[in-house]
């Protein structure tokens, strides 16, 4: 079997770039998911569904292309990785699904929609716990045994991951509030200012928690990677840049900004997966399995990588126009029905 390097992680940013087009495009999603109980039954809730309703469904196309990409890119490390984490990656499945279920209930089946919201609130909740838990899970890392997963049903369930699951949350419901400031207006609008200064916070509390515990797994190898010199020289712009970037944000907050509160939230969750990278390159599956030696065949990954330059732009072309079409603010009636 020849493996092409530079393909390799050609494929490894395809994949991180899928991920990161997910999470942040089903994350305003789920986002208002999450804080959906907090809006007034009525007005505010029908505006908050109507800011997602004619893009939620396409916005999971990317999550398709990350695991997908990942099995057939990197089929050591999709073997190695989904026993390792069978149990949340089930729950985020069955919270998308309830969510979606949900969703498209509550508008025909009115006479239950107290239901279809809870669920819908349940649903986008265990969907961003679970996938902070696996994010959690890998970087705590994977106990493998030659090529394969050698460790427990629950070894992902630790402190760690319990705590990146909650800033998931946090983080997720910070963008669902940014983008409904976007979108909406009148009370609702005002209401999800309130919201943002709140998710803001506890996403902060979060991003710093999960920052330094950080340091203190995996055996001190994260330690080496952002404090030792001179890796610290690079990697201490992220965190600056954070800073920066947070207090931007809150000054955007303060000013009534519309559209800037969730473009600065896109921004730091860049730098989120910047700091990411910087933790866990070569490796895709950390301290364990490196990119290159998780890489399936140079022809196979070639042939995908046509594929997926040709899908790719279409993907990004529709989804642009979607958002295009669908643009300006939403209303209570002028929605999804």
């Amino acid at each position: 079997m020849t493996v092409d390097p530079t393909l390799a992680y050609i494929w490894a940013f395809v994949i991180a770039f899928a991920v990161f087009m997910y999470v942040v495009m089903d994350g305003f999603d789920l986002g208002i998911g999450i804080l959906f109980p907090a809006f007034g039954v009525g007005e505010e809730r029908d505006q908050a569904m109507n800011a997602i309703a004619p893009v939620w469904d396409g916005n999971e196309t990317w999550l398709v292309l990350g695991g997908g990409g990942l099995m057939a890119a990197f089929p050591l490390a999709f073997a190695i990785l989904m026993p390792a984490m069978y149990p949340p990656i089930i729950a985020m499945l069955l919270g998308l699904v309830f969510r979606g279920v949900a969703f498209e209930f509550r508008w025909r089946d009115p006479r239950h929609r107290a239901f279809w919201d809870l669920a819908f609130t349940a649903g986008s909740v265990t969907a961003a716990l679970a996938q902070g838990i696996v994010l959690g899970a890998l970087l705590q890392g994977v106990h493998v045994t030659g090529r394969a997963y050698g460790g427990g049903w629950l070894d992902w369930l630790s402190p760690f991951s319990l705590l990146t699951g909650v800033g998931t949350v946090a983080a997720y419901a910070l963008l669902g509030s940014c983008w409904l400031i976007f979108k909406t207006e009148g009370g609702t609008q005002a209401h999800a200012y309130r919201l943002a200064r709140i998710a803001g916070v506890a996403a902060a509390l979060a991003v710093v928690a999960v920052s330094v515990a950080t340091l203190f797994i995996a055996g001190g190898d994260y330690q080496h990677r952002w404090l030792t010199f001179p890796n610290v020289l690079f990697a201490a712009q992220v965190p600056l840049l954070v800073g920066i970037l947070s207090a931007a944000f809150w000054w955007a907050l303060l000013r009534k900004k519309e559209l800037l509160p969730f473009l600065l939230t896109l921004g730091l969750y860049l730098l989120c997966f910047a700091g990411l990278g910087i933790s866990m390159f070569p490796y895709i599956v950390p301290g364990a399995v490196k990119v290159v030696d998780a890489a399936s065949p140079a022809n196979s990954q070639t042939f995908m990588l046509i594929g997926t330059a040709i899908m790719v732009p279409l993907i990004l072309s529709y989804t642009a126009w979607s958002y295009w079409v669908f643009r300006g603010k939403v209303g209570e009636s002028a929605g999804y029905h």
